[in-house]
């Protein structure tokens, strides 16, 4: 048994998930640089503070070199270089320099201070502001021996105190032989802990701005997702018997326009299925006809009787020749509804003059040009030929033999004209909706030899031209089918697509 396959996370989550991950890259890069910034600063600071004691130690051993210090070095740190070495010379002994220093150089909080002679802690500060560092063997092998050139020495190391920043400071006194060192150390971590503290109440306010991302996305982004839910819902709601459904188009943003397209899509939908389900509703009818009339005349035809045979093979045959028409119109009717058409300058002259021609064969009637129009329109050629054929073949047909039938074309403002002007019965100004319907006419009878689609063609033509095809009276009786064609200057983008701009009306 296959698994069903994961559901997809949904889009809301996704999205959310992604704003929430980059505040949360953001706010942690905000932070990172914060601290290294911040604790860039403070081991800068008492890096200042250190250095500063070699100053202090220099001034207290000889205080005319204070006046002879301009202030000025190459250090980066401080005005004093790493080779220097605190040289005493109003103290009498060593141990009276360094004992005096000790108590005058009172370490500050997170400060500790010792003085070593020859590798041997010596003093200690008596106050109880700082650290001891005196029973720091290790650490005092390590300051000592970094001296060992005469060298102030400047480092960090890790005792159980912590990170300890330290400088070593050597001492020396003429006719002393002894090694005096001068140590401070700053308790970085002790340093850092306003810094840290600060860092934390930043991560908590971060998770509180993230939670409160995340509350205000989750209703933000379920707003603006809500119109493709519905969407969704709508969707789903439409089936093959139900197409009305449609999106609300409330607002001006993008999903609005959105909305608007699909609706407009669901609309054009609806009316090709709309015409699909009348064309299907009108040929079944149109059917039932002939075969009622074949299969009647087959049911009570004697075989006996060659009479009667030949008669109902006849009727069969003039039946079956119907369908062909039928078929053959209802082919026409659908390349004119959904073929494209090649729009291009059409001259009416020409136009008007091969339609003369083509109609002069047809017989039984008398063919006038009554007008010509000097012009172009923006047309398919073949197609506007085929609707006007279509308009005179009409005419024939609702024509009593013999009559004349004038066809003629014009230009004016409002367009070219082409038309058809018989002298027949006429049509009634109410049935003039309507005859442009599949399988309509204005008497409702049908008339030999036709299907009844004809000007449903003319009217998809015209359609996908977007023009026309109205009916008016001829004076002194009879009916005027006028084509009426835009103006050259609104010409159409082409290829057009019939289907795309044709409004079907369904038969009531």
């Amino acid at each position: 048994m296959a698994r069903p396959s994961p559901r997809p996370i949904p889009a809301r989550v996704r999205i959310l998930a992604a704003i929430l991950a980059v505040a949360c890259v953001g706010l942690a890069i905000v932070g990172s640089v914060t601290f290294l910034v911040q604790r860039e600063r403070v081991i800068v600071e008492v890096d200042h503070r250190l250095d500063a004691q070699v100053d202090g130690l220099r001034t207290f051993a000889d205080p005319s070199s204070a006046a002879a210090d301009d202030g000025t070095s190459d250090s980066p740190t401080g005005p004093t270089t790493a080779s220097e070495v605190v040289d005493v010379r109003d103290f009498t002994t060593l141990d009276d320099f360094l004992r005096a220093a000790i108590a005058t150089f009172v370490p500050a909080r997170n400060e500790g201070t010792v003085a070593v002679i020859d590798g041997i802690p010596r003093f200690r500060p008596g106050t109880l502001s700082g650290f001891d560092i005196s029973d720091d063997s290790d650490f005092i092998a390590r300051a000592v021996e970094e001296t060992s050139a005469d060298e102030t020495t400047r480092g960090t190391i890790t005792t159980d105190e912590g990170s300890l920043r330290y400088i070593a400071v050597p001492v020396t006194m003429q006719g002393d032989d002894r090694r005096g060192v001068y140590i401070r150390a700053v308790n970085i971590a002790a340093e850092l802990e306003p810094v840290t503290a600060a860092m934390a109440t930043y991560m908590i306010a971060a998770v509180a701005v993230l939670a409160a991302i995340g509350v205000v996305g989750w209703f933000v982004t379920g707003r603006l997702l809500s119109p493709i839910r519905q969407m969704r819902e709508t969707a789903d709601a439409i089936s093959i018997t139900d197409l009305s459904p449609r999106l609300s188009t409330a607002g001006n943003d993008d999903i609005s326009d959105l909305s608007r397209t699909v609706n407009s899509m669901l609309d054009r939908i609806e009316g090709s299925v709309d015409v699909q389900r009348q064309l299907l509703d009108d040929v079944r009818h149109e059917l039932k006809t002939p075969i009622t009339i074949v299969r009647g005349h087959l049911e009570l035809m004697d075989p006996a009787d060659p009479g009667d045979a030949a008669s109902t093979r006849e009727i069969g045959i003039a039946e079956l020749d119907r369908l062909a028409r039928l078929v053959e119109d209802i082919d026409l009717l659908a390349a004119a509804e959904g073929d494209s058409y090649s729009m291009g300058d059409v001259d009416l002259s020409a136009l008007t003059a091969r339609v003369g021609e083509l109609v002069a064969v047809i017989p039984e009637h008398d063919w006038k040009v009554v007008a010509t129009a000097d012009g172009v329109v923006r047309g398919d050629q073949d197609r506007l030929l085929q609707a006007w054929l279509q308009l005179a073949d009409n005419a024939a047909k609702y024509t009593p033999e013999g009559s004349p039938i004038e066809i003629g074309s014009a230009v004016d403002g409002d367009g070219a004209h082409l038309w058809v002007r018989d002298h027949g019965p006429g049509i009634p100004p109410a049935a003039r909706h309507r005859i442009f319907r599949r399988f309509d006419r204005a008497s409702g009878k049908r008339t030999v030899g036709g299907s009844g689609l004809g000007l449903a063609i003319v009217d998809a033509i015209m359609k996908g031209h977007s023009g026309n095809c109205v009916v008016t009276d001829t004076p002194g009786g009879g009916a005027t089918f006028t084509i009426h064609l835009p103006p050259t200057a609104a010409e159409l983008p082409a290829p057009v697509r019939a289907g795309d701009v044709l409004q079907r009306e369904t038969a009531s």
